[in-house]
């Protein structure tokens, strides 16, 4: 029986258009140009009606026959063509080994194709913004970097899993989280809760506060990854749950909010698929201290960093409302920046026992 031909996917349509440029310029004797987006805050507009950062249209080209462009050029094509290389065998692969397939000495030469990750990454990024592809459909995914734990059964690669039977531990986000990979079968939840720091997310945990509040914990250890923001984003959309954010009161803090809620700026076109406009900023607030008696000598003086970043962030556009402004404004006049560990100054349990019970019941958030 004839094999039925395998099926071009849309993805690998576009990355074969990359060496289309290349083809189709060699053929007329002209200079090989890619025009790349620029993933920067002066190509970034905030869309108010959506809540949502949005990608410009300016771009810049990156050229074969200029000198200073024509190795990262040489570059792109390299990372394009491994990329088209997973998705014809239909594989995922990790940042590093697409560094490591792409990485060789040119001929008759001592060069390196690429020196260190750090070329090969940024590139992958381009090409997401260029191909206006994300990495996960690219089959690139990265570390596993963050947990989940709560009434959320998952089915991942055809095993079910129960993150309400895991343990304290809970499971392990992945970075790729797409329904063709990652499926939704079952939430009882009534809220996200979206914790910056591990600790934090460890304590709540461990006193099984989702069990006593009906909610998901969900963590990333710092900023939190693509995949976390993702199945965040999907729970909000397609289980229609809310999402608050607890983070420290810091500008860094602030920050990992304004991602999760409007997108980054580094990757604005992405988004649409994983910003959370409505998510709701739970705390650490610069109020807090105050409210819950939190004792000055437990803050951190804000340094010369904190300072310009906090100033840099009462610029943006979406930090505009006269809440936001107030917020900000506090954190700097108080000269103080305050750690979610800082709640253990009160008692051990404090966070889950007292703070967050009451945020909850008053509703005291921000928006």
């Amino acid at each position: 029986m004839a094999r039925k031909p395998r099926r071009t996917s849309a993805v690998e349509k576009k990355l074969v258009g990359v060496a289309d440029v290349v083809i189709t310029a060699a053929q007329r004797y002209r200079d090989p140009t890619l025009a790349i987006p620029v993933r920067s805050l002066s190509n970034v507009t905030f869309n108010e009606r959506k809540g949502l950062l949005e990608m410009g249209k300016r771009r810049q080209a990156r050229s074969f026959f200029n000198v200073g462009m024509a190795k990262k050029f040489m570059q792109t094509v390299l990372v394009a063509d491994a990329l088209c290389e997973l998705q014809r065998a239909d594989l995922t692969t990790s940042l590093r080994e697409i560094y490591y397939r792409t990485k060789h000495t040119i001929k008759n030469s001592h060069e390196n194709t690429l020196d260190t990750q750090d070329e090969s990454d940024p590139l992958i990024e381009d090409l997401e913004v260029t191909l206006e592809t994300l990495r996960e459909e690219l089959h690139v995914r990265a570390e596993n970097a963050g947990s989940v734990v709560g009434p959320l059964v998952l089915v991942d690669d055809g095993d079910r899993v129960d993150c309400a039977r895991l343990g304290k531990g809970g499971y392990s986000v992945p970075s790729i989280v797409e329904p063709e990979y990652l499926q939704i079968k079952k939430c009882t939840a009534d809220f996200v809760l979206l914790v910056e720091k591990g600790t934090q997310w460890n304590r709540l945990s461990e006193d099984k506060f989702w069990r006593k509040y009906n909610c998901i914990l969900l963590t990333g250890n710092g900023q939190p990854p693509r995949g976390v923001r993702r199945l965040a984003r999907r729970l909000h959309e397609e289980k229609r749950l809310p999402v608050y954010v607890l983070v420290d009161n810091d500008p860094w803090g602030y920050y990992i909010y304004s991602v999760i809620k409007q997108g980054s700026i580094n990757l604005a076109f992405e988004s649409q698929r994983m910003a959370i406009p409505k998510a709701k900023f739970i705390g650490l607030s610069s109020g807090d201290p105050e409210s819950y008696g939190l004792p000055r000598n437990v803050g951190i003086k804000l340094n010369d960093k904190d300072i310009a970043r906090a100033r840099e962030l009462l610029s943006y556009t979406w930090f505009q409302k006269k809440s936001w402004q107030e917020e900000i404004k506090r954190m700097l006049s108080s000269g103080l920046k305050y750690e979610l560990d800082a709640l253990a100054n009160k008692d051990f349990q404090y966070l889950t026992k007292k703070y967050l019970p009451r945020k909850l019941k008053e509703k005291d958030w921000l928006d």
